[in-house]
């Protein structure tokens, strides 16, 4: 289904039609009709299959047909790469419509924060908001959020894993109880069912396909010691000067400057990004990527959920993560919107028995590959447990949505004066 049978309206049909994109994703073609119609979703989709974008477009086609004074929409997202994430999408789809935004994340400035308390305060259209810090304004008493229409609460099994409950509840009950309210979600698990039944109203349901890679992703996995781990990964970047696009994953902060000071002296340019950083060297990192200029990236999973950069090539897991969802967001970063790229795990003895359980919930097998003999030699298969729990996750934590190609405005720019708006009102 193109984005014209939608029945979008000419201002987002001509942003859409300047960022190239023409056919809907399953996801934008069964969530967007249902929120036109004003009714509250439950959407569990894979990552990668464009969910930013099915609640986006509805929302927007609403507030530019319909516009009012104060804050109307407000998303909560785990991260502060997320919501900066989809703030630059709503810039993009709304260049041609004149919709406000603000992004409000921690780590910002004194002056940022001023900005963030006057459009909490005086309203702009959309407000997209971590919880920590959306909570920290709430605190202090003047956010007006009695014009509030639509909350939308995008990666929310993430959020629940961060432990924000408690804070989703609290900002809930800071809303108008008439509004419309949209839970997006990866996965499924009976916590986002709790949080379902508590603040969504006759709500509409939406499954796709979970957990599964990216059919796009060639996956393959080399068996390695610990030691041979940096050889083999300039190995593989060597091996493919065609990829301008690297990502290399990892469970801890600590393997992050360890593998940055391992490729150090490698002829490509290598940046970390783990909450080690202050902001301001992490967007920098994050937009020398996306420019090209940086050709690896090093980080933890706070971005394996948290960054929409096109023409990834390759991700490289340095480790493989305890919980299997990680493995899939990690994997998604590459092959999205039906593109094609390559996932590599490195995989020490230990880790074998967490990639078999990956193996289990993505339904199929990751081909194992031996080290070339010139860096080392493999270990054997041996999936076996080996005296230790495999249950919780490991390291920091934190989708390609269609429309993140192009951020018009947004705070990772550097130069935000205050509440952006894409054009003017027509």
């Amino acid at each position: 289904m193109t984005f014209k049978e939608l029945g979008l309206n000419e201002a987002l049909q001509e942003a859409i039609s300047f960022m190239g994109f023409e056919n809907a994703t399953p996801i934008q073609e069964q969530a967007i009709p249902i929120i036109l119609d004003g009714k509250d979703i439950l959407a569990c989709a894979q990552t990668g299959t464009g969910k930013t974008a099915a609640f986006i477009l509805p929302i927007l086609n609403i507030l530019t047909d319909k516009p009012k004074d104060g804050i109307k929409t407000l998303v909560i997202a785990p991260t502060r790469e997320l919501a900066m994430q989809i703030e630059q999408q709503v810039q993009g789809f709304s260049y041609f419509a004149g919709v406000s935004s603000i992004s409000i994340y921690g780590g910002g400035s004194g002056a940022e924060f001023h900005e963030e308390k006057e459009a909490l305060k005086n309203g702009t259209d959309i407000i997209v908001a971590t919880p920590g810090k959306l909570i920290s304004h709430l605190n202090m008493g003047y956010a007006d959020f009695s014009s509030v229409e639509f909350l939308i609460l995008d990666e929310a099994d993430r959020m629940l894993d961060m432990g924000f409950f408690e804070d989703i509840q609290r900002i809930v009950k800071a809303l108008p109880g008439k509004r419309q309210t949209l839970l997006f979600s990866a996965t499924f698990p009976p916590k986002i069912k709790k949080l379902a039944q508590n603040i969504l109203i006759d709500h509409a349901e939406i499954r796709l396909a979970v957990s599964k890679p990216a059919a796009g992703a060639l996956q393959a996995a080399y068996l390695v010691h610990d030691e041979h781990k940096t050889s083999l990964i300039k190995y593989l970047i060597d091996q493919k000067p065609s990829y301008e696009s690297i990502i290399i994953f990892t469970g801890t902060k600590k393997n992050v400057n360890n593998i940055v000071r391992g490729l150090y002296n490698s002829k490509y340019e290598v940046k970390a990004v783990s909450s080690d950083l202050v902001q301001k060297d992490r967007e920098d990192a994050l937009r020398k990527f996306k420019s090209k200029q940086t050709r690896v990236l090093v980080a933890t999973d706070v971005l394996s959920r948290g960054i929409d950069i096109k023409g990834i090539n390759l991700v490289i897991n340095y480790d493989v993560p305890s919980d299997g969802e990680d493995y899939v967001h990690r994997v998604g970063r590459t092959a999205r919107a039906d593109s094609t790229g390559v996932a590599l795990t490195l995989v020490n003895t230990d880790d074998m028995y967490k990639l078999k359980r990956i193996e289990r919930l993505i339904e199929s097998e990751v081909p194992k590959v031996p080290i070339p003999p010139e860096i080392g030699k493999s270990p054997e298969w041996d999936p076996k447990p080996r005296g230790r729990s495999y249950g919780g996750r490991s390291g920091g934590k934190g989708g390609r949505n269609q429309g993140g190609g192009r951020g018009h405005g947004g705070r990772s720019g550097g130069n935000r004066k205050g509440p952006r708006k894409g054009g003017p009102r027509r």
